[in-house]
């Protein structure tokens, strides 16, 4: 393959992503339908899904479906040879019941979409130190949830253990009762109830002691790609290696996609939409968008409610202003996202709308 330009007509494609086929579209101008063909979800797939829409013209752009999944390797591979990719939503429900779907019919609806400007999304990169923090981030949110319903097993099981195990754990603080459960011999015989309980006890707490130490090596390895990435992230108050990974998967490698810091409250759902009605004039945030990164704000106003005198100076003046403690906390998260965006893109101050905790000038 090739990345070299083509002097050909200038046509758009679109395609439909599946685990193991895409299926691809090309269409001309003024959006006529030239071909469609599917292609095998592998590297030379790939190298031949953009030699055929070559041979059609050169792709002014090219709509793919899920470039944050099936398409995530399709889409570098194009960017790579300089093609041009947007990210294209998948039809709702509505527009299916009354067009149906198909590779071919998907495939040419994505090409459509980025021909008329409907879509326009630059997806993630995911090339850099960025998408690697995301995949142990992955791994990690996996071995913590597992750890907490091992944990949840054990307690679960206690309430109904014999007394005497109970005993044994009266009183034991932090990791010490998953140490003595991860130390007990019930023996061969577990014919007896307190031979059964503590040998179905022990397992879950050895799997407890696993993950804990899963986690911990996958911190001390996400911890420098982090502050290799984002060393501006960090520096902000309340702001550590786990929120900040969160924060860096939702921007990804290529924050610079987002236009301006609106763009990047919108992404973190902490962006006020009008929500008035009649003579009442409100506003309301936005329910959309990435949660993990609204919940690494929310976890950065905590912090700095509790820590920060800047912050808390500003709660005291707006609850004597009458604004309830959730609104003022929507507002909070509405400045952090100026600062988060203005660390991750290195924006100047002069672009961005409003300083924290200020009002306009």
């Amino acid at each position: 393959m090739t990345s070299m330009t083509h002097d050909g007509p200038k046509i758009t494609g679109g395609v439909d992503t599946h685990g193991s086929t895409h299926h691809a579209a090309v269409i001309g101008r003024p959006g006529r339908h030239l071909a469609d063909r599917e292609f095998p979800a592998t590297v030379q797939g790939y190298r031949d899904l953009l030699d055929w829409m070559r041979s059609h013209g050169e792709p002014a752009a090219v709509g793919v479906e899920g470039t944050g999944a099936y398409g995530a390797e399709l889409a570098r591979v194009l960017t790579a040879a300089g093609v041009t990719v947007v990210d294209v939503d998948r039809p709702d429900r509505r527009t299916r019941r009354t067009r149906g779907k198909s590779g071919p019919i998907d495939a040419y609806a994505a090409a459509t979409a980025v021909a008329s400007g409907r879509a326009t999304g630059v997806p993630k990169s995911r090339d850099g130190t960025v998408e690697a923090v995301r995949v142990l981030r992955v791994t990690r949110r996996s071995a913590v949830k597992a750890r907490t319903q091992a944990m949840n097993r054990i307690r679960s099981m206690l309430v109904s253990a014999p007394a005497v195990l109970r005993e044994q754990l009266a009183g034991l603080e932090r990791a010490a009762p998953i140490r003595t459960l991860a130390r007990l011999r019930p023996g061969a015989d577990l014919s007896t109830p307190l031979a059964a309980t503590k040998a179905a006890l022990r397992r879950p707490a050895r799997r407890h002691q696993a993950l804990d130490d899963e986690t911990t090596e996958l911190d001390t390895q996400i911890g420098p790609l982090v502050r290799q990435a984002a060393p501006e992230l960090l520096a902000l108050f309340g702001v550590g290696p786990e929120t900040a990974g969160r924060l860096l998967a939702s921007a990804g490698d290529n924050p610079e996609r987002m236009r301006s810091e609106s763009a990047f409250a919108h992404l973190a759902a902490v962006a006020p939409i009008p929500a008035s009605s009649g003579r009442t004039r409100r506003h309301r945030l936005d329910r959309g968008g990435d949660r993990a990164a609204n919940n690494a704000l929310h976890t950065i106003v905590l912090v700095r409610i509790r820590y920060d005198e800047r912050t808390r100076a500003y709660v005291a003046r707006r609850t004597k202003e009458g604004l309830s403690k959730k609104d003022i906390t929507r507002c909070l998260k509405r400045f952090v996202a100026r600062e988060i965006y203005r660390a991750l893109t290195a924006a100047p101050a002069e672009q961005i709308a409003q300083t924290d905790l200020a009002p306009a000038a």
